[in-house]
């Protein structure tokens, strides 16, 4: 019996609204009607095991055909199904007033950034479709088949089916602008972005088109190491494999699954965008999870699932709803607590993953208390102490908790963690108990091992042990190591020199008795003559090495100088110019520094015969000693550069022709 009436709405226009208003992308109507199917399947195989079914279950899958002679798109389940009644309560009363008041709340706001509402899926199809038919048996005993049209109107039509099967059919009559999804290639593509993990086999022309297994599912410690990386290669194709990973797994007090993965950073890595996937029951919603994770664990990728997420609300809604919070926290914790277990179990790998996970424990530690005190105790650092010299057998003295294997090595019998290079690594508090009688509450770092090697290797030779914070957050996070040991001082190592490794006993000789001038005032005096820099600040000290690799001179930029000098650089987005303070500190126990004073005061014969004075000669060593200097700072500008290759030129010519 044919029955026809109208849908319980207030709104009339309200197909025109959902079509505008519903979601931003028209292909969601798939991931819909899909997802209703597969939670139908899934009602009823809990009735079955419920005993509450006792009839003959078809085997659960999703069927989708293409007509496109008819212009119409198919969607069929094995759940189970609606009788006359529920067509109408489900489908005209509920379903229809729901979308009114989904249109209601956001037609006013034009929010743009709704994420989907899975129980709006059934009446998404009217954004592809001048018409949608039913075709449903339900699994009750007794129950007639029913047909349900509608155009897109608030009209519809309720008629019996010849429908034999349980199960529910959604038919969509579509559009003239909408016949790309009449192509089989459009709907895989679809299925496998939006579908490809539900639990049913879906199925296009017979052939099953998805996976059907979510990985972050399962158990624990069922998926083998290489079963996590297949599944990574699947999300990420084309990317270099992880370093680890976290599985995610809880249903108290909300529930949560999902695999987060510690990716490769590459230099170009935008930390601020999130790349980690958002299902819902195994239904993907978002390429980003950026109000749901903790920004510093942004560069993470993954998965992922939790119904307890609100879908249906706008993204500044989201980032202040409690349980968003707290699974927000909560993936924090257990980030942290993975990378925890890996460093007293699997220190080689931790040490081999360092250079990249360094970067998410320090940006996690200066944005998440709670975070920071998970991990500050391994957080390390790798340092100048080496296998086999004095700071290494220091380093093999600290307590240790573990044998991790590849990433000790032997020192004196004991082991210490090493890189590949027998590089020592250590944590804060280790580096200063292991320093206190040399330097206490003092920490020497460097952040150019290149650029920095002649200073580094000053300090190593007075037995200082330095430590490398060279990535690119480390600018930050030295401040903000700083503000967490307010007791401790910390100096780059070409920011000002420790007496340690100056000679203070060695005495400047006087060189002119009637003035009482000294040695290294002569010196200093040379140089500020030959350089002609009012703001530079000529420093004359005798190190202490004797080694030949030692400079003559070095540049020192003192730390809040250079501080202020980055911090400048960064907020105007440009190479900051090296400032015009900074000090030139000569090494007068170096033999070239020695023998200058001696050069002024002479002669030079030339080739010819003829003498002349060898003060030009002095004045350009001064500024070839002070260009090399600040060549090592990396100091030069273009002008700079150009000004040190001519009087390098000069000089070596001066020096050929005696």
């Amino acid at each position: 019996m044919l029955e026809k009436g109208n849908i319980s709405i207030h709104t009339e226009n309200i197909f025109p609204i959902i079509k505008k208003w519903l979601y931003s992308d028209h292909e969601i109507f798939l991931r819909e009607l899909i997802s209703n199917g597969v939670d139908a399947i899934q009602k009823l195989s809990l009735l079955s095991r419920s005993g509450q079914y006792a009839g003959e279950a078809s085997e659960p899958e999703i069927s989708i055909k293409v007509d496109k002679e008819a212009k119409t798109l198919s969607i069929s389940d094995t759940g189970l199904g609606m009788t006359a009644e529920e067509v109408k309560k489900y489908i005209n009363q509920v379903a229809f007033s729901s979308a009114e008041e989904f249109v209601t709340k956001f037609k006013e706001s034009g929010d743009a950034n709704i994420i989907g509402h899975f129980g709006l899926g059934f009446y998404s199809s009217f954004m592809v479709s001048s018409e949608v038919e039913i075709d449903t048996l339900s699994y009750q005993e007794g129950a007639e088949a029913v047909h349900w049209r509608c155009d897109g109107t608030t009209e519809f039509e309720l008629s019996p089916s010849e429908r034999s099967t349980v199960g529910t059919t959604v038919t969509l009559h579509l559009l003239e602008d909408e016949q790309e999804y009449l192509e089989p290639s459009r709907i895989r593509q679809l299925v496998k972005t939006y579908c490809d993990f539900l639990p049913v086999p879906i199925k296009l022309d017979d052939e099953v088109i998805n996976k059907h297994e979510a990985p972050w599912k399962q158990s624990l410690n069922s998926l083998s190491d290489e079963e996590y990386l297949e599944f990574y290669r699947y999300l990420y194709p084309f990317q270099e494999d992880p370093l680890l990973w976290v599985h995610l797994k809880t249903d108290y007090p909300f529930d949560v699954n999902g695999i987060l993965y510690f990716p490769k950073l590459k230099p170009d890595i935008d930390v601020t965008k999130s790349n980690i996937k958002l299902f819902c029951n195994q239904v993907f919603v978002s390429d980003n999870c950026e109000e749901v994770i903790p920004r510093f664990l942004m560069p993470l990728r993954g998965v992922i699932d939790s119904p307890d997420i609100p879908l249906n609300v706008s993204r500044s809604f989201l980032q202040n709803d409690r349980t968003v919070r707290k699974i927000s926290e909560y993936i924090a914790r257990k980030v942290g607590d993975s990378l925890k277990g890996l460093y007293r179990t699997d220190l080689a790998k931790y040490i081999s993953s360092w250079q990249d996970l360094g970067t998410f424990i320090k940006f996690g530690a200066m944005n998440d208390d709670k975070f920071k005190q998970q991990v500050e105790d391994f957080i390390i650092f790798r340092t100048t102490a080496k296998l086999g010299d004095e700071q290494g057998e220091e380093a093999a003295k600290v307590e240790v908790q573990t044998d991790a294997g590849d990433a000790w090595s032997e020192v004196d019998d004991q082991k210490v963690p090493t890189d590949a290079n027998g590089y020592y690594y250590t944590n804060l508090k280790d580096y200063l108990e292991r320093n206190k009688e040399r330097h206490e509450n003092r920490v020497f770092y460097a952040t150019d091992e290149a650029s920095q090697a002649t200073y580094i290797a000053l300090h190593q030779s007075q037995g200082l042990e330095v430590l490398f914070l060279d990535t690119f957050i480390d600018q930050h996070f030295v401040t903000f190591l700083e503000q967490q040991y307010s007791d401790v001082k910390f100096s780059r190592v070409d920011a000002e020199l420790d007496d340690a490794l100056l000679d203070k006993d060695k005495e400047s000789e006087i060189v002119d008795p009637n003035t009482n001038q000294t040695r290294d005032e002569e010196i200093k005096s040379l140089f500020e003559t030959a350089l002609n820099l009012p703001k530079l600040d000529v420093r004359t000290e005798a190190l202490k090495t004797e080694s030949p690799d030692t400079p003559p001179a070095m540049v020192l930029l003192p730390e809040q100088t250079r501080r202020m000098q980055e911090m400048m650089a960064m907020m105007q987005q440009t190479n900051a110019e090296f400032p015009e303070e900074h000090v030139l500190l000569v090494n007068t126990a170096h033999p070239l520094i020695k023998n200058l004073s001696k050069l002024k005061q002479s002669t030079i014969v030339q080739a010819d015969g003829s003498s002349s004075p060898a003060g030009d000669m002095a004045n350009l060593i001064c500024q070839h000693v002070y260009d090399l200097a600040l060549m090592a700072q990396k100091g030069f500008d273009a002008n700079g550069m150009k000004s040190f290759v001519e009087r390098s030129s000069k000089l070596l010519t001066q020096l050929t022709e005696n």
